[in-house]
């Protein structure tokens, strides 16, 4: 058993990095470890986020992901604020960023405080694909909802548009 499983309260269930019907502005699950005693294996952090071992490395690979710890024997070992950063990228994904603006950000991270302006233009950004996407949603939503209310009026096929 890893220690995800023994500490969760049962109250949330994680899929694919993200807690089901929760309130998504809410604040991330609590760590399973403390701050001093975070130090998981790959194999727990990828229950956690619900990402692969093989993406989590590849994330590093690419830059996507800050340097990870390894313990003495090469294994990498990541800590609390990795589990945050993880959310974060989960987050950028669910907004439909490119990997390669990801990555620009993490860059943008990393090179200090004197970035914040090209951040937060990179956000802003984002925001507005993520409105305009919602937008597009917002009136398929009402054709689909028209449609429903058509077919659960009960017509008959020749009263239908």
């Amino acid at each position: 058993m890893t220690v995800i499983e023994s500490t969760r309260d049962g109250t949330r269930e994680r899929a694919r990095g993200r807690t089901r019907g929760a309130d998504i502005c809410a604040a991330p699950p609590p760590h399973p470890r403390p701050d001093g005693e975070d130090r998981y294996t790959i194999s727990e952090v990828a229950a956690w986020t619900g990402l692969t071992a093989h993406t989590l490395r590849w994330y590093e690979r690419i830059g996507l992901m800050p340097h990870v710890d390894r313990s003495a024997t090469g294994q990498r070992r990541f800590t609390n604020r990795d589990l945050d950063w993880l959310e974060l990228v989960g987050k950028l994904r669910l907004t439909g960023m490119s990997v390669a603006a990801m990555v620009r950000y993490a860059e943008l991270v990393r090179e200090g405080e004197h970035t914040f302006d090209a951040r937060r233009e990179l956000l802003e950004a984002t925001r507005r694909d993520v409105r305009s996407r919602i937008a597009e949603l917002q009136e398929t939503l009402a054709v689909l909802d028209r449609k429903i209310d058509i077919y659960s009026g009960a017509r008959t096929p020749h009263e239908r548009p």
